[in-house]
């Protein structure tokens, strides 16, 4: 199963976001679990989020880029319902195995990460990677979606479609 945990704060004027999730829920084992819809009190629901993740094979972190990271809620999120003896530490074995896939959208082009000393896109996973290996998960490259503030809908149509096409491959890779 893919578990797609969604994190868009302003989920109503999402172009490319609305669009990725609407091509990933054509596919036969995708739940869809839209943090800002399920929490706008930011009140997590623990065990409900661990039930969940327990049953999925490919976890999804899909959101837009915010500040070079991730939505507030997404933060809690991971803070939260990743804890110590559930995900890592002694005992916490539960993610063990299972794949991540780091689905991101942003509004500019490439080159609006190519600051600072350490230039590039690359560098803003490493904190979502870093987690993913604690917690014994295989990461994956990250699905980055660029330029979306400028896109076309074709444009947004012809990547979210490679969004869907890229969790198909995923599917039938692991499970034929």
């Amino acid at each position: 199963m893919i578990l797609i945990i969604y994190a868009h704060p302003y989920s109503q004027h999402s172009h490319a976001n609305k669009r990725m999730i609407e091509q990933a829920k054509e596919i036969d084992g995708v739940e869809v679990r839209s943090l800002y819809q399920r929490y706008p009190d930011f009140n997590i629901d623990v065990a409900a989020e661990q039930e969940a993740l327990s049953r999925a094979d490919l976890i999804v972190w899909q959101h837009p880029m915010q500040w070079y990271s991730v939505p507030p809620l997404l933060k809690l999120w991971i803070d939260k319902v990743l804890s110590h003896g559930w995900a890592y530490g002694h005992g916490g074995t539960a993610l063990h195995g299972k794949s991540l896939l780091w689905a991101v959208t942003t509004g500019g082009s490439e080159h609006h990460f190519e600051i600072g000393q350490f230039p590039g896109f690359d560098v803003l996973a490493q904190p979502l990677q870093s987690t993913a290996i604690y917690c014994g998960m295989t990461w994956l490259p990250p699905f980055v979606m660029h330029d979306t503030f400028v896109c076309d809908d074709e444009t947004l149509m012809a990547k979210a479609r490679r969004y869907r096409q890229t969790l198909i491959e995923w599917q039938e890779t692991h499970h034929g």
